[in-house]
């Protein structure tokens, strides 16, 4: 039986000692963007007019005092859904050094809010999902797992158990067993993990304390996500026979609507389901949020047993094993591809143009909701986690940068997938061919992101950069073999 350390919750850890103003004036320069971009979307003042807002490297004491004064004044406003809802929808959620002087201002305050609890919660599961390598984002992570993505953050964490957090760790293991939404919604999970949280006092800002929250707040919301988009495709499978049997209206009084709601209008609820994750949300928010989700399936299900009883079988839970190994269901159209005889043989021997089609293919059969952070795709045996910016390079090619990110998950994805097949199958053939069209990216991608460096294009230069640490992480995964 693991041996659980037992903390005094009477303790008060030391104060983290103040930085120098030099430190102090490096961190507010990288959180002033983030600032400025909450003040616009609350469309609250912003009292430095356009040529003061590119911070000096060295501010007089006036400039540092007022920059300090209203960076405070602002986390006094901000509410923790708002930053939420900055952060997942711009490309700022993708500054790791931004997420990191953000953390570590909150951390520094020496009089801590709840707010300023809550905030550090989440940005700090915020920061593991943009710097988790992708071996281990769809694993059961391990406390040494969080602690290792976590030490610039955080430091060296040791990562004995507490005895304090154990409800968590008894909520993790259970996890494991969901096959639908409606088994996480007979639980109380996120009401008890703030509870757990509420009563650490101040001993939930010690760094063991802290990994053991992203850990299992990061796990909770792939497990939740990968649910809702479960029950999303079944909703679609089964509204698509209900196209292809000529069926044009459906009764969605379980949803909240009428008896003969359009199957066009059914779609378009589908495809643009929200995560309820946008706003402020407690339990109760996000439970009615997924029963409605599970209410539109139910509609779904009695029409199709109107035509067909036998339908509903393709509309059934997501398997176990499914659920175990913390993955989201290929698409529908990945599914229903035509196999080819490249399809038949192992994925590793995919070109490069083939697995572009492969991606835009399931992208386009079913697009990801707006406002979603991480998509995944299917190639061959092995899923691909596509960030935002990624899918919008495949949907919407205007974008400068658009063919250098598409060609940087591609070879990222002709790694992964030829890692799985030599796993699966002992022949390393197709790796090497997959390694060496991925170096030669990665010299390229490395190129082009000092490019955008040099013009300035902050945005691009961030997203290409990410783009290439995802893809050297999948080329070190692979020469490990």
């Amino acid at each position: 039986m693991t041996k659980m350390t037992t903390l005094n919750l009477s303790y008060s850890p030391p104060a983290r000692a103040a930085a120098p103003r030099q430190d102090q004036w490096d961190e507010a320069r990288s959180v002033f963007p983030i600032y400025l971009a909450l003040a616009r979307q609350l469309t609250v003042e912003i009292p430095f007019p356009p040529d003061k807002r590119h911070l000096p490297e060295k501010p007089d004491l006036e400039t540092f005092s007022k920059i300090q004064t209203w960076l405070d004044t602002m986390d006094q406003q901000v509410l923790v859904y708002q930053l939420r809802h900055l952060l997942q929808m711009t490309t700022l959620n993708a500054s790791e050094a931004g997420l990191c002087a953000l953390i570590q201002r909150h951390l520094r305050k020496p009089s801590k809010t709840n707010t300023d609890r809550d905030k550090v919660d989440f940005l700090l599961v915020q920061y593991f999902a943009l710097c988790t390598p992708p071996k281990i984002y769809h694993k059961q992570i391990e406390l040494e797992d969080a602690a290792v993505v976590m030490k610039p953050v955080l430091g060296d964490v040791s990562t004995a158990p507490l005895a304090w957090c154990e409800p968590l760790e008894k909520m993790i293991v259970a996890l494991r067993g969901f096959r639908s939404l409606r088994d996480m919604l007979k639980t109380n999970f996120i009401e008890q993990g703030r509870k757990v949280k509420e009563t650490s006092g101040k001993m939930f800002y010690e760094p063991s304390s802290l990994v053991a929250f992203v850990r299992f707040n990061f796990l909770l919301r792939r497990t939740l996500i990968e649910l809702m988009h479960a029950d999303l495709i079944a909703i679609r499978a089964g509204l698509s026979q209900l196209d292809s049997a000529g069926v044009r209206i459906v009764d969605c009084q379980n949803f909240g609507l009428s008896t003969a709601e359009p199957l066009a209008k059914v779609r378009q609820l589908a495809d643009e389901w929200k995560q309820p994750f946008q706003k402020e949300y407690t339990e109760r928010t996000v439970n009615e949020t997924f029963e409605k989700l599970l209410a539109l399936r139910s509609d779904v299900e009695r029409a199709l047993e109107r035509i067909a009883p036998k339908t509903t079988e393709s509309m059934a839970p997501l398997p176990a094993d499914a659920a175990h190994r913390n993955t989201a269901p290929a698409p529908p159209a990945a599914r229903s591809l035509p196999e080819s005889p490249k399809d038949s043989e192992a994925s590793a021997v995919l070109d490069f143009e083939s697995c572009l089609e492969q991606i835009w293919e399931q992208l386009i059969a079913v697009p990801p909701a707006p406002g979603r952070s991480m998509t995944t795709v299917r190639i061959g045996s092995a899923r691909i986690l596509m960030s935002s910016w990624e899918v919008t390079a495949f949907v919407n090619e205007d974008s400068p940068s658009a063919e250098d990110l598409r060609r940087a998950v591609v070879a990222r994805a002709l790694v992964t997938a030829a890692t799985e097949a030599a796993k699966e199958t002992g022949n390393a053939t197709g790796l090497d061919r997959a390694l060496s069209i991925a170096r030669i990216e990665v010299s390229r991608l490395q190129e082009r992101v000092d490019v955008a460096k040099q013009a300035k294009d902050t945005e691009a230069a961030v997203n290409l950069g990410i783009s290439t640490k995802r893809l050297l992480s999948a080329l070190d995964e692979a020469e490990k073999l």
